[in-house]
């Protein structure tokens, strides 16, 4: 990590009562997509035109007729299912079914005319993509989870699907693209004694990151609020907030994954994938296909 700098340390000294809910397996389940929706993916209103010709370019190089295809969440991966809608009702593109990351891409699809079916481990997918918050240069270890979730949504679900596809591709800006980049990884933790868990994390990268808990609604903040964001498995998240480039986000996964109490993370690494750059003279693509 980078050289210490000085940041608030994590505090203890209000503890807030909450009640944890029961872990349980998320299944999106058609029935229920039209009974849950939460609000509208950001498409268009606020995505620039490299971004859309990223979602495009990840349907056009990499969808194919009867492929099972994970379809992501975020703005681009919004986009990509609105153009793949497109290229089904065109009849460019026949017999595809798509497997939702979230109940916003389950919606957004529904809407785009794309047959769904519920992510299974056992079931074969062919392709997926996904909004990547960043990606590490040379590595393409990605990082998820940072735009605002809805309660219903499942990181684990996302990365789940992620490393059940035969083939991935992510899709970002150009200034999430790099080495040494900064920002949140989002961190799921269990509910009970989150606050231990809290604390270990923040002395693991101490003078480096602050840790804040996810709140549901108002302000952030080392506690979260009166209002923690609970997930639809049951978990809080804790966003460690990086004021130090990260070095290697390979290391900061595996740092994490030996902490008690954290069920998992936000970092997508050591997977076959390709990055979808956007960026004004174009779109760049980038894999790492031939070291795996």
């Amino acid at each position: 990590m980078a050289t210490a700098c000085a940041c608030p340390s994590f505090s203890t000294s209000a503890r807030i009562p909450f009640t944890p809910r029961r872990s349980a397996t998320t299944t999106f389940r058609p029935d229920l997509y039209r009974r849950r929706l939460p609000s509208p993916m950001a498409c268009a209103a606020d995505t620039n035109l490299a971004i859309f010709e990223a979602a495009k370019h990840a349907v056009d190089r990499y969808v194919r007729n009867g492929m099972v295809i994970g379809l992501g969440s975020g703005s681009a991966s919004c986009l990509a299912i609105q153009y793949l809608g497109r290229r089904l009702r065109d009849g460019a593109l026949r017999e595809v079914v798509g497997i939702p990351m979230s109940v916003s891409s389950a919606s957004e699809a529904e809407k785009a005319g794309i047959p769904l079916e519920q992510y299974q481990e056992s079931i074969q997918i062919d392709f997926a993509f996904d909004d990547a918050d960043i990606i590490e240069e040379g590595s393409l270890t990605a990082v998820i989870g940072r735009r605002k979730l809805e309660g219903i949504e499942s990181i684990i679900q996302e990365k789940s699907i992620v490393k059940a596809a035969a083939n991935v591709a992510f899709i970002t800006d150009e200034k999430q693209y790099g080495r040494d980049l900064d920002g949140s990884i989002p961190v799921l933790v269990n509910p009970v004694n989150w606050m231990e868990t809290a604390e270990i994390i923040d002395d693991l990268f101490l003078g480096d990151a602050e840790v804040w808990r996810r709140p549901t609604l108002g302000h952030a903040g080392p506690l979260g609020g009166d209002f923690p964001l609970v997930t639809e498995d049951g978990h809080h998240i804790l966003d460690v907030i990086f004021t130090s480039p990260i070095h290697d986000l390979a290391e900061v996964a595996e740092s994490l994954n030996q902490i008690d109490g954290v069920v998992d993370h936000g970092v997508i690494c050591g997977i076959s994938c390709t990055a979808i750059i956007a960026s004004e003279d174009g779109v760049k693509v980038v894999d790492n296909l031939s070291r795996s």
